[in-house]
């Protein structure tokens, strides 16, 4: 994964002058250790900060460094105005956690009141309108903080992904289907920039990659990861064209920023003038992480990259489409044990899924606009998707989205793919998400949310959830009970 930032993780022990600052510093010096046995590597600040001078000493040791994820530890109470400042002045994520006590034997000189300091610095934070990371219980053993580490290295990487990310688009929704269109605004607010481009600038760009001398390097890469599914090998050369032109895009024109994604239009015009489905194409970029959305979908561009960034895995995007019949269901009551029929969905697109997620997968054509486009004669232009179905395990629905008022808004959903043959076509998979049919309701249907959502193939709903409101989303919908903790109106209490 180049396309997502690296996360080099700092820690600092603060100490209020009433206590023992050796305290703090052997308490640090403990969850350092840990982490390193859990393989976690972070950077141990010497100086320990007692007051605003240490502040800066620590800070001057965190830059040389390259710390760009902050861990405040509260070996003891802590000084609430000098952590703060630290907080304030470090200039990337910070995590705020605090040292449990260690036996009841040294309660006396080796009580460090952390507890209670934890308390007095979400009070300062807020003084100075500050929103770092505290987790669920912030206040732990070493073993315990060394896993809250490990939380918020994910949580920083999506937070320091989005801060340098730029979304390209190309060309606008038609109007028949406007259901992913939806303010940018919120997009900047949360330093994303975003490039919008036509879709003439994406063809020319193609066109200019005509006879690319690396397009048959491509197309043995993707001969080998076809194998046997290489069904239509004709259309390979029109892809790799395609592959390298999106590419090359991203490096010309990502300018300031680091990271990039795509949202791009795919139909039905793209198909005349480019003369093939761009979909296996999307499938290769998002196995690299660089996703490239459907449709101009770019909150769900935005959301894959956020799941890629969670996860370190390529994500996909899917329609939440079609119910599962209930004869299906009837007929796989053993593998569908637990679920009510309205658990069920059938997640499905064109074929964007990398093969890494997919069961089985091959190269086939795009039968909606095959119907469309070419119903009487051989697949031609209609070719160019990846099917199959796609590999049961733990996943995790998720997607922000931009309101029609500029607003940000949020669901996560986890679940899992059920190992039944789907018996339909595309990429596609049956999803099983408890009380499903509520969420559906209550979540995607009230909160006016579109069909795409972007999936990760692993359960990261309580890291999602939390990045969700560092960012600021204050409506998050979550179907797990860690949402009670954030007093969200929660649908499944």
């Amino acid at each position: 994964m180049n396309n997502i930032p690296k996360v080099k993780l700092g820690i600092v022990s603060v100490s209020r002058d009433c206590f023992p600052v050796e305290l703090s510093v052997e308490r640090r010096k403990a969850v350092v250790k840990v982490c390193t046995e859990k393989s976690i590597e972070i950077f141990e600040a010497n100086t320990a900060v007692e007051n605003e001078k240490d502040v800066l000493k620590a800070l001057q040791e965190l830059k040389a460094s390259g710390t760009n994820a902050l861990v405040v530890y509260l070996g003891n109470f802590g000084p609430e105005g000098p952590e703060t400042i630290l907080a304030q002045k470090f200039g990337g994520p910070v995590m705020f956690v605090a040292a449990a006590e260690e036996t009841e034997s040294n309660l006396i000189n080796g009580r460090g009141d952390a507890y209670c300091g934890m308390l007095n610095a979400s009070y300062n934070l807020a003084l100075r309108k500050l929103n770092p990371y505290i987790p669920e219980y912030p206040v732990g053993t070493p073993e315990e903080i060394a896993d809250m580490v490990a939380d918020f290295e994910t949580i920083a990487r999506i937070l320091l992904g989005l801060s340098k990310l730029k979304i390209f688009t190309f060309g606008p929704r038609p109007h028949d289907f406007l259901a992913c269109n939806a303010p940018i605004k919120p997009l900047f607010d949360l330093g994303v920039e975003v490039m919008e481009n036509s879709e003439l600038d994406l063809f020319e760009a193609f066109n200019n990659h005509k006879d690319d001398p690396r397009i048959p390097a491509v197309i043995k890469e993707m001969e080998q990861e076809l194998g046997d599914g290489n069904g239509y090998p004709g259309i390979l050369p029109k892809l790799a064209q395609y592959e390298l032109t999106l590419k090359d895009w991203a490096e010309d024109h990502k300018g300031a920023s680091e990271y990039v994604v795509f949202a791009n239009k795919c139909w039905p015009a793209f198909q005349t003038q480019f003369g093939f489905v761009p979909c296996y194409v999307n499938s290769r970029l998002a196995s690299i992480g660089i996703p490239v959305a459907c449709e101009t979908d770019i909150y769900g561009a935005l959301s894959e990259y956020i799941i890629t960034c969670a996860t370190q895995l390529p994500a996909t995007l899917l329609d939440i489409n079609n119910t599962v019949p209930k004869d299906m269901y009837a007929n796989n009551q053993s593998k569908f044990a637990g679920y009510s029929l309205t658990d069920l969905f059938m997640g499905f697109h064109c074929g964007n899924t990398p093969s890494c997620h997919m069961k089985e997968c091959s190269m086939k054509y795009q039968l909606i606009m095959r119907r469309l486009l070419e119903p009487d004669k051989e697949p031609d232009i209609s070719r160019g998707t990846l099917e199959g179905a796609i590999r049961p395990g733990d996943i995790t629905f998720f997607r922000l989205q931009g309101t029609a008022d500029s607003q940000l808004r949020s669901y996560v959903a986890e679940g899992e793919i059920i190992d039944v043959d789907p018996k339909s076509f595309g990429g596609i998979g049956i999803f099983a998400i408890k009380e499903m049919g509520r969420f559906y309701r209550h979540v995607l249907i009230a909160g006016r949310y579109p069909h795409h959502g972007g999936v990760a193939f692993k359960h990261v709903g309580k890291l999602l959830f939390a990045a969700m409101k560092l960012l600021g989303v204050s409506d998050v919908a979550f179907n797990q009970p860690a949402a009670m903790l954030y007093k969200d109106e929660n649908p499944f209490k």
